[in-house]
C-alpha cells in the first residue's frame, strides 16, 4: 500500500466514521469511565493547590486514564465543529483510533511480508466484525490494541533509526561533568518523586508532633500550630513541598539540558528520536498494565539488532516511558511505586462481580473453564482466520528452518506476542468476562501469519481474488449485523442463532439506542418506561418527556406503559413475563432487546 493508497484508505475510513457513528449506541460502562476521566482531569488543578488527587474509591482508579482523558477533551473540542451529542463524538474518536491501529498493523506487516501479503493480512484484520463493532463503542479494548501496535511500530522504527551512543569525542572532564549532573538529577527524581508517600508521611508526623507540643522547626514556623487543625498545616506544608519540588525539577532539568546542549548535542537529538516511541509506550502502559509487553518486544529487537550498544538507548526509552505513564495517571502521584504495584495486583485478579455466560452456563469471572478462550477464539473470528493461521504458521516454521530472517523474526514475534500470553491466560485462568475483548491485543500475529499464505500466490490477479474471497465472510456478516457487529459468531457455532442464550451477545446494551428510537416514535407523551439493566443508555437517546424507571432508581410507578429488557441474564424472559412483546431487536433470531406492554 503506497502513500496514495494509504491516503485514500484514511479518507474512506473517516467518511465511514462520519456516516456510521451515530448508529451505534453507548456501551454500558462508558458513563463511569468519563466520570473517572473528569475526576482524573481535575487532579491537575487539585494536586498543586491541595496536594490531593480525587479518588473514585473503586477499581477505576487502577486503570490509567490517559486515553479517556484525551477523548474527553477532544470530544469537547470536536463539539464546536460537529453538532452531535458528546457520546457520538467520543465514538468517532474511538473509530479514528481504530483506523490508526489498522495503519500501524499494515506498517508492521510490511516489515515481514510482501506488499500483497501485508495488504491481505491488513484487510482480513480490518474486516473482522468483532473488531469493527467494538471500534465504535469501546473506550478500552480497541484503543489499547491500536496503541499497542502504534507503540511497537514507533519502537521498532526508533531502534532502526538511532545510532549507537558514543561519548568518545568528549574529553574526560566533560564526561565526568555530564555523568555527575545526570546522576544527581536522577537521584533527585527518585527521592522527591518516587518517595512522595514517604515525604508526605514525614510531614504529617512532624505537624502532629508540633501540634502535640514537641519542639521542631514546624513549631517555630507556625505560632498557632498547637491550636489549629493539624490537617490544615499538613495540607499547607505538603503543598509547599509540591511547589518547591516542581520549581527544583524545572531548574535542574533546564540546567542538565543546558549542559548537554553546550557539550553533547547528539544526546538531545537522540532524545528527540526516542521520545515519540517512549511517550506512546508510556500511554499504552497507562491504558492497561500489559502495555509494557510492546516495550519488551522492542527491547528484544534492539538487543538482537544493536547488541551491546542498545542498553543506553533502551534505558532512556524506558525512563521516558515511565515519565509519560506517571504524568498521565494522577492516581500514581501520591505514591508512584506503591500504587503501581497495587494496580498490578488488582488488575491481575480483577474483582468483576457479574456472571459470565459460557456455553449455556454462568460462571464467575475468576472461575471460567480453561476452554473459555480457545472456544471463543474459534467461534468469534471469521471462518478463514484459523485455517490461514495454521497454514501460515507451517510456512513460517519451514522458512525459519531454511534460515529466512523474516520467517525467524515472525516466528519469535508470534511466540512472544500471541502464544505465550495465550498459554498464560489459559493456564492461570485469568479473570475474563464479556467474552475475550480484554485480550484483543494479542491477536495481530494471527493475522500476520495469515498474510504469509497470501504472499505465496505470486500472480497479482489470483492473489487479489483469494484476498477478496477470504475477507468476504467478514464484510457480508458485518453488513448483516450492523450496527451490532460486535455480537458476531461464525458459522462453526451456527452464527448468532447458535450462540443465543449460550454465549454473550449484546453484553454492553448498545441496542437500547434502537429501543429508544422505537419509543420516541410510538410512546404517548409522558409515558412511564420500566427499563431493566442500564437504563441510562436508553435515557440518553429517549425523548425528554418520557419517564424512565429502573432498579437503580428509588422512584417507582404504579403503572408502566412499556417495559424494556435485554436478553442478557435472560432479563427479557424474567421481567414482566406475561406482558406482550411489541418490538424485538434481534439478528438471525438472536434477541438482544425486547419492548413489552404490560
Amino acid at each position: 500500500m503506497n502513500a496514495r493508497a494509504r491516503s485514500l484508505f484514511i479518507a474512506f475510513g473517516l467518511l465511514a466514521g462520519l456516516l456510521l457513528t451515530r448508529q451505534y449506541g453507548e456501551s454500558w460502562d462508558e458513563l463511569k469511565f468519563y466520570k473517572y476521566a473528569d475526576s482524573a482531569l481535575s487532579a491537575y488543578s487539585t494536586w498543586p493547590r491541595t496536594g490531593e488527587v480525587p479518588i473514585t474509591g473503586d477499581t477505576y482508579d487502577n486503570y490509567g486514564p490517559a486515553y479517556v482523558m484525551f477523548v474527553s477533551l477532544s470530544a469537547r473540542a470536536l463539539g464546536w465543529i460537529l453538532p452531535w451529542i458528546e457520546s457520538d463524538l467520543r465514538h468517532l474518536i474511538y473509530f479514528v483510533t481504530f483506523l490508526a491501529g489498522i495503519w500501524a498493523f499494515h506498517r508492521l506487516a510490511g516489515r515481514w511480508l510482501s506488499r500483497g501479503g501485508a495488504l491481505g493480512a491488513t484487510l482480513l484484520f480490518a474486516t473482522q466484525p468483532l473488531f469493527w463493532g467494538h471500534a465504535f463503542i469501546s473506550p478500552k479494548d480497541i484503543p489499547f490494541l491500536s496503541f499497542f501496535m502504534l507503540s511497537l511500530v514507533y519502537g521498532l522504527q526508533m531502534v532502526d533509526s538511532v545510532e549507537p551512543v558514543s561519548g568518545a569525542a568528549l574529553s574526560p572532564a566533560t564526561r565526568r561533568q555530564l555523568l555527575l549532573a545526570t546522576s544527581l538529577w536522577l537521584a533527585f527524581l527518585f527521592i522527591f518523586f518516587g518517595g512522595t508517600a514517604v515525604i508526605h508521611s514525614w510531614i504529617e508526623s512532624a505537624v502532629r508532633a508540633a501540634a502535640a507540643g514537641e519542639p521542631n522547626f514546624l513549631a517555630r514556623l507556625a505560632s498557632d500550630i498547637r491550636t489549629a487543625d493539624p490537617a490544615v498545616y499538613d495540607r499547607k506544608y505538603f503543598t509547599l513541598f509540591l511547589w518547591t519540588r516542581a520549581l527544583l525539577f524545572w531548574l535542574t532539568t533546564a540546567f542538565v539540558g543546558w549542559l548537554y546542549y553546550t557539550r553533547f548535542q547528539y544526546a538531545l537529538r537522540l532524545l528527540a528520536r526516542i521520545a515519540p516511541a517512549a511517550i506512546l509506550l508510556g500511554i499504552t502502559a497507562c491504558m492497561r498494565l500489559l502495555g509494557p509487553l510492546a516495550g519488551l518486544l522492542v527491547v528484544l529487537y534492539a538487543l538482537r539488532r544493536r547488541g551491546g550498544t542498545a542498553p543506553p538507548v533502551l534505558v532512556l526509552y524506558a525512563f521516558l516511558a515511565f515519565i509519560a505513564m506517571y504524568a498521565t495517571w494522577p492516581y500514581l502521584w501520591p505514591d508512584p511505586l506503591g500504587r503501581f504495584v497495587e494496580s498490578a495486583v488488582v488488575m491481575a485478579r480483577y474483582p468483576w462481580r457479574g456472571q459470565v455466560l459460557f456455553d449455556g452456563v454462568l460462571y464467575s469471572s475468576t472461575d471460567i473453564p480453561r476452554t473459555y478462550l480457545p472456544v471463543l477464539l474459534g467461534i468469534q473470528l471469521t471462518e478463514p482466520v484459523w485455517a490461514l493461521f495454521l497454514a501460515g504458521l507451517a510456512l513460517t516454521v519451514l522458512g525459519a528452518v531454511r534460515a529466512r530472517r523474516e520467517s525467524h523474526q515472525l516466528l519469535v514475534l508470534t511466540t512472544i506476542w500471541f502464544v505465550l500470553p495465550l498459554l498464560g491466560l489459559i493456564g492461570l485462568r485469568s479473570p475474563l468476562y464479556d467474552n475475550f475483548r480484554q485480550v484483543f491485543f494479542i491477536l495481530p500475529p494471527v493475522f500476520l501469519l495469515a498474510g504469509v499464505v497470501f504472499e505465496q500466490i505470486k500472480k497479482p490477479v489470483l492473489q487479489a481474488a483469494l484476498i477478496a474471497l477470504l475477507i468476504l465472510p467478514g464484510v457480508v456478516d458485518g453488513i448483516r449485523l450492523h450496527p451490532y457487529e460486535y455480537i458476531y459468531y461464525n458459522r462453526f457455532i451456527g452464527g448468532e442463532r447458535g450462540a443465543f442464550r449460550r454465549f454473550e451477545l449484546d453484553y454492553w446494551g448498545t441496542s437500547y439506542r434502537e429501543a429508544a428510537a422505537y419509543l420516541n416514535e410510538t410512546a404517548p407523551e409522558h409515558a412511564n418506561i420500566w427499563v431493566e439493566g442500564p437504563a441510562h443508555l436508553l435515557q440518553l437517546y429517549a425523548r425528554r418527556d418520557l419517564r424512565i424507571f429502573s432498579t437503580y432508581e428509588l422512584e417507582r410507578s404504579d403503572h408502566y406503559d412499556y417495559v424494556v429488557a435485554l436478553s442478557r441474564y435472560n432479563l427479557d424472559q424474567s421481567s414482566y413475563p406475561e406482558a406482550r412483546v411489541v418490538y424485538t431487536i434481534a439478528r438471525q433470531d438472536a434477541i438482544m432487546t425486547v419492548i413489552k406492554q404490560p
